[in-house]
């Protein structure tokens, strides 16, 4: 199972809406509107805590 960044909504990678990598991690969306506002703002949605 993965977190949708942006809704927080928990999905299968095999049925998620979308994904994308930003950097060098992928995320999964569970639809194309959670994975639009991320790719267009992904800075607000991943923590900066996990960033090397």
């Amino acid at each position: 199972m993965q977190t949708d960044p942006v809704c927080g909504m928990q999905i299968e990678e095999s049925t998620a809406a979308g994904r994308s990598e930003y950097n060098g991690q992928t995320f999964y969306f569970c639809s194309a509107a959670c994975k639009t506002r991320f790719d267009d703002e992904p800075k607000k949605y991943v923590n900066q805590s996990d960033e090397s």
